[in-house]
């Protein structure tokens, strides 16, 4: 019977060996040998996609009350973390409701130097926002099904809009429009197809296809993505794979949002007349619908869930490191005036955020800006680029 080797001898063997298998080894790797290559990242035949840079220069069309605050405040951050250059209104919106000129833009001159972000309220006119911006800049925006935009639109603009004030509720003007609504009286375009107009869209007579049509081609043609309220998480992944920014670039708490329960519930039939009496919005919803889900189905049923699980939880981890109660309070409940948001007039209440108490200075800072109102947010930016006071956060009506 063969009896193996003594222990030691094994060793000395195996200790040869890896010493043979190692100069092997890395002898190939310099030579670029076979065992140098990986799996290929791309089915054979492709060649690999070349890595993507962030995008730095980016227009947003702020729309009303379609969630667009939460966009803007994670765009201050990322652009006062890069120290980014902001395109920012005198006050806190350009010259809303009339068009967008370039001169509304704070220390704008011809030839001057240029500007990275702009995210602010303005009624969209491309060829004024191109002699302010780059032209590689990235155009994107936000929309909401007119069912209940209307609504939410109803209640915060119910001292502006003459239409909506004339009504003694939203069950009364639905009924009959036309009692209430004069085309042309100043404030009433927060009262019929608000979105349309926040987009500078043309007017289109009823039953004109062809001109709905282009409409819609031409807007497609200028913004790159067009994010949907309904599909808030859903939109910001597939925002951040377009910008090609890292994943907690994204990370944002709700913002000009009102108390769970106090919405109140938009019937069926409510509906169906919200999206006829604004149907040109209702138009532009549908058509961007299908646009959302052509790049949601490109982008991946499975990925694209997997990345919204990892957003969610990485919102509900900074909620409960940074905020007291983990979430949302009323105004009248945030003793800190910098976090306060912005009260409308009349019934509408506008929730925001409190810090915990304990939180490390630097920690402190990081989740103070996450919390910071629109408003405050852009006094902030203002100070940083021009100095002084900025403006009066407290007496200015915001509507994202």
């Amino acid at each position: 019977m063969k009896l193996p080797p003594p222990a030691c001898c094994r060793l000395q063997t195996l200790g040869a060996a890896l010493g043979v298998c190692v100069t092997i080894g890395f002898t190939l790797q310099l030579l670029g040998g076979p065992f140098q290559r990986r799996a290929p990242a791309v089915p054979p035949g492709r060649p690999p996609a070349a890595p993507c840079q962030p995008h730095t220069h980016l227009v947003f069309l702020k729309t009303h009350k379609t969630g667009s605050s939460s966009v803007v405040n994670l765009l201050h951050r990322f652009g006062e973390g890069r120290g980014l250059r902001f395109a920012l209104p005198h006050r806190y919106q350009f010259g809303y409701p009339n068009p967008f000129r370039a001169e509304r833009v704070k220390g704008y001159r011809p030839g001057g130097p240029p500007f990275d972000i702009i995210c602010h309220h303005m009624r969209f006119n491309l060829t004024e926002v191109q002699k302010v911006m780059p032209n590689d800049s990235f155009y994107f925006s936000i929309v909401r099904d007119p069912a209940t935009l209307g609504e939410s639109a109803f209640a915060y603009y119910r001292a502006v809009a003459p239409a909506f004030r004339r009504a003694p509720s939203l069950a009364a003007f639905l009924a009959s429009p036309g009692r209430f609504y004069r085309a042309g009286e100043r404030g009433n375009h927060y009262a019929r197809n608000l979105q349309w107009f926040d987009f500078g869209l043309p007017a289109v007579a009823a039953g004109d296809g062809a001109a709905l049509a282009a409409a819609l081609a031409g807007l497609e043609r200028t913004f790159a993505a067009v994010l949907l309220a309904e599909r808030f998480d859903e939109s910001l992944v597939l925002l951040r794979e377009a910008l090609c920014w890292p994943e907690d670039a994204v990370a944002t708490f709700a913002h000009n949002g009102r108390p769970p329960g106090r919405a109140p519930r938009v019937s069926p039939e409510q509906a169906a007349r919200l999206r006829a009496w604004n149907h040109l919005d209702w138009a532009l919803y549908t058509h961007l619908n299908r646009s959302f889900w052509r790049r949601a189905e490109a982008f991946g049923a499975a990925r694209l869930q997997d990345e919204v699980a990892r957003l969610r939880q990485r919102r509900d981890a900074l909620a409960r490191r940074c905020l007291r109660g983990g979430g949302p309070l009323p105004a009248r409940a945030i003793p800190d005036g910098r976090l306060r948001p912005f009260q409308p007039p009349g019934r509408a209440q506008i929730l925001g955020y409190a810090l915990r108490t304990g939180l490390p200075p630097a920690e402190r800072e990081d989740c103070a800006r996450l919390a910071t109102p629109e408003l405050q947010y852009k006094d902030i930016l203002d100070r940083r680029q021009f100095g002084g006071a900025g403006g009066n956060a407290s007496r200015t009506p915001a509507g994202g």
